[in-house]
C-alpha cells in the first residue's frame, strides 16, 4: 500500500514520457486517485512501465519524501498537491504546451477554477506605475476577477494588495517551494492572502529555494491559469515581459496600461502596445472583455461566489475615491448624504487605513 501523494511524487520523478503516464492514470482512475493506493504493483503494470522506469519509481529512499509528505499533512495552512491527472486540476492551465505535472497549492484550491486575470508589472516602478496598479486591481477584483501574480516586490505586491483591499480573490504563483516563501519581505502579504481566502501556488517541491532561472517556469503558470495577461508597467527588459510572451504563446490575451513616454519602465508596455496588445485606460476596457465569461462563470454554483462589497467599510464612499484627489463636498454631493455625515466616514476611512488626506481631497492609501 501506498498513498495517493507518495505515489504521485514517485511518479513525477520518472525521467521521460511522464505527461502520457499521467494521462494513463487519469485513464485508469476516473474519478481521481483513492487516499491509498492498495496494489500498486497492479497500477504499474497498468502503466505499462518501462523496466528502466520501474527502477526509478522505486529506487528513491521513502526518507526522500517523509519531510514532503508530512508537510502536506500538516493541517494549517490547508495544504494540497494536485497532479495533472486528477479531476480537479485547472482547465485552462492543462491546455498550454507545458503544463505543471504536479501543483502544490496552500488556501483556497477552488479559486484555480475561477475566472483569473495575471496582473505583472517591474520591481522598480513609478507612483504612477503604483496607483493604478491598486486601483486596477481592486476595480477588478470586486467585479468579479481573481488577480494572479507572482508575489514579487513592487507591481506584483501593489496588484495582491489591491484585490485584498477589497476582499477580492488573489492567487501567488511562487518560484520557489511554498515552504520556503519568498522573498521574505513579503511574508505579511502571503499570510494576508491565505487569511482572505487566496491561494498560493507551486509546481516547486515545498523546500526548494527560489532560484533565478525558476522565475520563467512561475511566469508561465501565471498567464496559464488565466484568461489574459495586464501588463501594468514594465521596461523592455522586465520579466514582466516573458508572461506576456507566454500568455500569446498560450492564446491569451495580453492588455498593457500606457504611461509616460519618458519613463524607461513604461517602454515595455509601450513594445506590448506596439505589437497589438489591448490599450487600456480604464478597468471596464477588460471587464466588458470578459463580460459574458464572467457572467457564465459567476452564476454556477462550481465556482467561489464573488465577495460582496460590503465587506468594505463604506463601500459606496470607496468606490469613488480614487487616486485622483476628490474634495470631501464632490464625494458628499455623490453619495447624497451630508457634508458633515460624510466627513465623520472619511475620517473612520482614514483611521482604517483605506484613504488619506492629500492636497485637493482624498485618495486611496497605497501603503503595503
Amino acid at each position: 500500500m501506498m498513498s495517493k501523494y507518495e505515489f504521485l511524487l514517485r511518479i513525477s520523478m520518472l525521467s521521460y514520457g511522464k505527461r502520457a503516464i499521467f494521462v494513463k492514470i487519469g485513464q485508469i482512475f476516473t474519478n481521481n486517485l483513492p487516499n491509498s493506493i492498495q496494489n500498486v504493483s497492479y497500477v504499474l503494470d497498468k502503466l505499462k512501465l518501462s523496466d528502466a522506469q520501474l527502477a526509478l519509481f522505486y529506487e528513491t529512499s521513502y526518507l526522500h519524501f517523509e519531510p514532503i509528505l508530512e508537510w502536506l499533512d500538516s493541517p494549517s495552512p490547508p495544504k494540497y498537491l494536485i497532479a495533472y491527472c486528477d479531476n480537479d486540476y485547472p482547465l485552462l492551465l492543462k491546455q498550454i504546451c507545458s503544463p505543471p505535472l504536479l501543483l502544490f497549492v496552500l488556501g483556497n484550491r477552488q479559486l484555480l477554477h475561477s475566472p483569473q486575470l495575471a496582473m505583472v508589472g517591474s520591481r522598480e516602478f513609478s507612483e504612477y506605475g503604483a496607483q493604478w496598479g491598486r486601483y486596477f486591481a481592486s476595480e477588478l477584483a470586486i467585479n468579479g476577477l481573481t488577480i494572479t501574480s507572482g508575489l514579487a516586490l513592487g507591481l506584483d505586491a501593489i496588484c495582491h494588495r489591491g484585490a485584498l483591499d477589497v476582499s477580492g480573490y488573489t492567487i501567488a504563483v511562487l518560484g520557489s517551494g511554498l515552504a520556503k516563501i519568498a522573498p521574505k519581505s513579503n511574508l505579511n502579504l502571503a499570510n494576508d492572502i491565505l487569511s482572505q481566502d487566496g491561494a498560493i501556488v507551486s509546481e516547486f517541491l515545498p523546500f526548494e529555494k527560489a532560484r533565478s532561472v525558476y522565475f520563467p517556469r512561475r511566469n508561465r503558470i501565471i498567464s496559464g491559469l488565466s484568461l489574459g495577461t495586464f501588463v501594468v508597467e514594465a521596461s523592455e527588459k522586465s520579466g514582466s515581459l516573458i508572461t506576456a510572451r507566454y500568455a500569446l504563446e498560450q492564446n491569451r490575451d495580453v492588455f498593457a496600461l500606457p504611461g509616460d513616454i519618458n519613463n524607461e519602465n513604461c517602454s515595455g508596455t509601450h513594445y506590448l502596445i506596439k505589437q497589438g496588445a489591448y490599450l487600456v485606460s480604464k478597468p471596464t476596457d477588460i471587464l466588458e472583455h470578459y463580460y459574458s465569461y464572467l457572467s457564465v462563470v459567476n452564476n454556477s454554483h462550481n465556482q467561489p461566489k464573488e465577495k460582496p462589497c460590503n465587506s468594505i467599510l463604506y463601500p459606496e464612499i470607496f468606490s469613488i475615491i480614487h487616486h485622483q484627489p476628490i474634495p470631501v463636498d464632490i464625494i458628499a454631493q455623490q453619495v447624497n448624504m451630508s457634508i458633515s455625515e460624510v466627513t465623520t466616514k472619511l475620517l473612520d476611512m482614514e483611521l482604517a487605513g483605506l484613504i488619506k488626506t492629500v492636497t485637493g481631497g482624498y485618495i486611496r492609501n497605497l501603503v503595503i
